[in-house]
């Protein structure tokens, strides 16, 4: 298997070396830190202990990160929960102004392995994500994406308020809001399928917090555009590794079950 020749066995042993004696060793691996510690070196300045520590608990990071990575891909399609050990590795995307209230600091996150997702949504237009506008990103993407049929949800504090699908997506859109017009005001719009003309010119008059999709006809874009303070996300449909298991994090440690996405009997 290519990918297990592809393990590197003596860089990691390398760095958790250095980061070992960080007292006498500089250990760098994040590149955002060559050009401080190029200059420090250049100038004849020291890097102090504390710096020193700091860049040896990046290290072991570093490597912890990449061995989350082989393990996840080791276990390929989770369909179970019981592991006597269970890590996950992530990746901050970006700081957020503040949490689910004023007073809490927040950051988003990616999984390791990340592939799509609200994660890796692309902002089109509209003012910064905050915490909760995230969650109810997410609330949207999730709903839609688990149709293969063209759907409209509309979501308001991650709860759906409307849904419909639809081949026509101005009409799934419709019956989607008049699934619960009143809370619908100030949702979240989601979609599954490019957004069209018809269905941007169906939701003039309704004020909106948010409408994601995975893509958006350049006029329909123009249209909604004219919504300045409606953030306009374009978003990744496919489901990625990480989506096998939802974990939750609890008092003192974490739920983790196997993702709901038993399918439709038909027969």
């Amino acid at each position: 298997d290519d990918a297990l020749e592809n393990i590197d066995i003596g860089g990691p042993t390398m760095i958790r070396g250095a980061a070992k004696n960080f007292q006498d060793v500089l250990v760098v691996v994040d590149p955002s830190d060559y050009e401080w510690i190029g200059e420090r070196l250049s100038d004849g300045v020291e890097v102090t202990l504390e710096e020193r520590k700091e860049l040896a608990r990046k290290a072991f990071q570093h490597v912890a990160l990449y061995d989350t990575a082989i393990s996840r891909y080791l276990s390929g399609e989770e369909t179970k929960t019981s592991w006597d050990e269970f890590t996950l590795g992530f990746n901050r995307v970006q700081d957020l102004r503040y949490g689910e209230n004023p007073h809490q600091q927040a950051t988003l996150y990616s999984t390791v392995l990340s592939a799509g997702g609200v994660v890796d949504a692309k902002r089109l237009h509209g003012l910064e994500m905050s915490f909760t506008n995230i969650l109810d990103a997410d609330a949207a993407w999730r709903v839609v994406s688990d149709f293969s049929e063209n759907a409209v949800a509309v979501i308001k504090h991650t709860n759906p308020c409307g849904l419909s699908v639809h081949p026509d997506q101005a009409v799934a859109y419709q019956q989607a809001f008049e699934g619960d017009s009143v809370s619908a005001y100030g949702g979240i719009v989601g979609f599954n399928r490019t957004v069209t003309v018809a269905t941007a010119e169906a939701m003039r008059g309704v004020l909106y917090d948010q409408i994601i999709a995975p893509g958006f006809e350049p006029e329909a874009l123009e249209i909604l555009k004219r919504r300045r303070r409606t953030r306009i996300l374009e978003i990744t449909l496919a489901k990625g590794p990480t989506e096998g298991l939802d974990v939750r994090t609890v008092s003192g440690g974490v739920l983790v079950q196997t993702a709901d996405t038993l399918e439709e009997d038909t027969t």
